[in-house]
C-alpha cells in the first residue's frame, strides 16, 4: 500500500493514493480508514475526496454501524465514471477492448490484421474499431480517458514508435502513438505487448502479488519483470525480451539457434513437428501448430515428445529468471496458454523445483493469466488507468535544475 503525504505541493499524488485505495475497497471505504492506511490528516483526505467527488471519480454510498455516534460515509468508485480502450496489435489479429474503471470489461472484438505489411491500413481499422466498440457500450467519447496501444517489440516506448517488428514486415520505424491519436482523436499509451501483459496482472492481481514474472508466448516470445510491484521496462522500453536467452542442450535437432526464440515458438514448433515426421512438409504455422497440439492431447507419443521438450527448455529459460531475479511465481500469457498448460506446465514446474542448479529454496508458483487470453488488449487499456489514476512517487521529484 502506498503512503500519502501531508505536503501541500502534492494533492494530486494524494488522490491518486487514495483513489487506488478506493478502487480496491469495492464494497466501500470511510474517510476515517482511508486517514488510518495512508497516513494522511483526516483533513487531507476530506479535501482530496472532494475532488474525487467533484470529478465524479467516486460517490458515496451509505454509512457503516461502528458503534456510538454519527456513522461514517463510505467512499466507493463509480466504474462507469471514466473508461479506456486497449488495442493489441498482433501479426495475426487485432485484439481491442473497453474496460471501466474497476477493470471490467464492457465490449470487446478481435479481427484479422487487415495487412500486416501496411501500417496504414491497419491504423485506418483500428481508428474505426475504436468509434465501434464505444457506440456498442454507448458511452460518450468524452468519458474515455484514451487508448493503450501493445505491439510486438522492439520498440522506441519515449517517440511511440515501433521500430522493426521481426514478424511485421514494412513495420519499420512506424511512429504508431502519434498516428493512432491523429486517427482516433484520443491520448494514447503506448507500450510492447509484454508490458502491458504485465500491467494487466498487477491491476488485477492481489495488493500483495509484488515479485513475478510473465512469460508470454505467442507468435514470439518475452518477458515482462515485475519487481517490488513494478513493471521493469528497461532504459528503452524493451526489457523482457525473453526469445535472446540461451538454452544450452535443448535437445532440438537442426535448430537455426539455441535462443529460446528459435525453440519454443509455434513457427519452429511446427518445424520440428515436419522434420520428425508428425506434420506434413506444406503444414503453416497456425493450422499446423493447431494439428500439433490436437496430436499431443490425442496422445501421441512423438507429439508429446516435442511439446516436452519445449517445455524443459521453456523451464531452462525460467530458472535462468528465477536465479537471477529471486522471484516466487512466474505467470504463463498469450492465447495458446489454456491448451498449452496440461501439456507443458508440469514439466516447466517439475525442472524448475527440482533443478541443482537453482539458487532459491523457496517454492516457485507457477499460473496461467488471471486475465486470459486477452491478456495484451487488456494490458493496453491497464496502461491508460495507470497512467491516470495510479499514484508514481516520481511525481514528487523536483524538476527543476540547480544551477
Amino acid at each position: 500500500m502506498h503512503r500519502g503525504t501531508n505536503l501541500p505541493a502534492v494533492g494530486s499524488f494524494n488522490q491518486s493514493v487514495i483513489l487506488e485505495l478506493i478502487r480496491r475497497a469495492p464494497e466501500g471505504i470511510s474517510r476515517a480508514e482511508i486517514a488510518v492506511r495512508t497516513g494522511l490528516v483526516p483533513q487531507t483526505v476530506s479535501n482530496a475526496a472532494k475532488q474525487l467527488l467533484a470529478q465524479g471519480l467516486v460517490m458515496e454510498a451509505g454509512t457503516v454501524i461502528q458503534g456510538p455516534g454519527k456513522p461514517p460515509v463510505l467512499l466507493r468508485l463509480d466504474p462507469q465514471s471514466r473508461f479506456a480502450i486497449g488495442v493489441h496489435i498482433d501479426p495475426g489479429f487485432i485484439t481491442y477492448v473497453l474496460l471501466d474503471l474497476r477493470g471490467q470489461i464492457l465490449a470487446r472484438s478481435m479481427h484479422r490484421t487487415p495487412s500486416a505489411t501496411d501500417p496504414k491500413a491497419v491504423i485506418a481499422e483500428i481508428a474505426e474499431q475504436v468509434d465501434s466498440l464505444a457506440k456498442a457500450a454507448g458511452i460518450d467519447r468524452d468519458r474515455i480517458l484514451g487508448i493503450g496501444l501493445a505491439t510486438p517489440g522492439p520498440v522506441d516506448a519515449a517517440r511511440g514508435v515501433m521500430v522493426d517488428p521481426p514478424l511485421m514486415l514494412g513495420w519499420w520505424n512506424v511512429p504508431i502513438r502519434d498516428a493512432v491519436a491523429a486517427a482516433t482523436g484520443l491520448d494514447v499509451m503506448f507500450d510492447k505487448e509484454v508490458i502491458a501483459a504485465a500491467a494487466a496482472e498487477i491491476w488485477f492481481g492481489e495488493p500483495s502479488r509484488r515479485d513475478f514474472a510473465l512469460v508470454y508466448l505467442s507468435a514470439g516470445i518475452g518477458t515482462g519483470l515485475v519487481l517490488d510491484g513494478t513493471i521493469r521496462r528497461g532504459a528503452t522500453g524493451n526489457a523482457g525480451d525473453g526469445g535472446r536467452i540461451i538454452v544450452n542442450d535443448s535437445g532440438v535437432p537442426d535448430a537455426p539457434s539455441q535462443q529460446l526464440g528459435h525453440l519454443v515458438t509455434p513457427e519452429y514448433l511446427v518445424q520440428q513437428a515436419v522434420r520428425e515426421g508428425i506434420l506434413p512438409a506444406d503444414a503453416d504455422v497456425e493450422t499446423g501448430f493447431e494439428r500439433l497440439l490436437t496430436e499431443a492431447e490425442q496422445g501421441r507419443p512423438s507429439a508429446l515428445a516435442v511439446l516436452e521438450r519445449a517445455g524443459r527448455n521453456l523451464a531452462s529459460a525460467v530458472l535462468t529468471l528465477v536465479n537471477i531475479l529471486d522471484i516466487p511465481e512466474v505467470v504463463f500469457a498469450g492465447p495458446y496458454w489454456p491448451r498449452l498448460r496440461p501439456l507443458v506446465l508440469p514439466t516447466i514446474a517439475y525442472v524448475v523445483q527440482t533443478s541443482p542448479i537453482r539458487s532459491t529454496r523457496h517454492e516457485i508458483r507457477f499460473g496461467l493469466s488471471r486475465v486470459g487470453v486477452e491478456v495484451g488488449a487488456v494490458g493496453a487499456a491497464c496502461l491508460v488507468l495507470d497512467t491516470v489514476l495510479s499514484p508514481r512517487p516520481s511525481s514528487l521529484l523536483i524538476t527543476d535544475r540547480i544551477a
